[in-house]
């Protein structure tokens, strides 16, 4: 005896899928145009970052007594451009697919 196919469970997950799909080109497509600006503890450094870590622009704002202090500021402001675009595009996931529900 063979398996009956239940075809209305198969066009629900096909359409899911669809749905689910649009939802993530969405998503890659307001990732880009979410920015995020950060500066570095000591405020010499300015970085912008999109959601999706592409750097925009970095503003340097003087003031360092030396080469070794503005490195300091620009990896520390760099990174945290890094984890600012990580924490928004995890923002905008869960705002977009938070209520989606694995199938049972």
């Amino acid at each position: 005896m063979g398996r009956e196919i239940d075809e209305t469970w198969i066009d629900e997950a096909v359409e899911r899928y669809q749905r689910i799909e649009a939802r993530l080109a969405e998503l890659d497509r307001v990732v880009k145009g979410v920015e995020v600006t950060v500066r570095s503890p000591d405020d010499l450094v300015e970085v912008v970052v999109t959601a999706d870590g592409t750097v925009r622009d970095v503003r340097i704002h003087g003031g360092a007594r030396s080469n070794e202090e503005l490195s300091r500021a620009v990896r520390e402001a760099v990174t945290a451009a890094a984890d600012a675009a990580g924490w928004a595009r995890r923002k905008l996931h869960a705002e977009m697919f938070g209520a989606y529900q694995p199938l049972t």
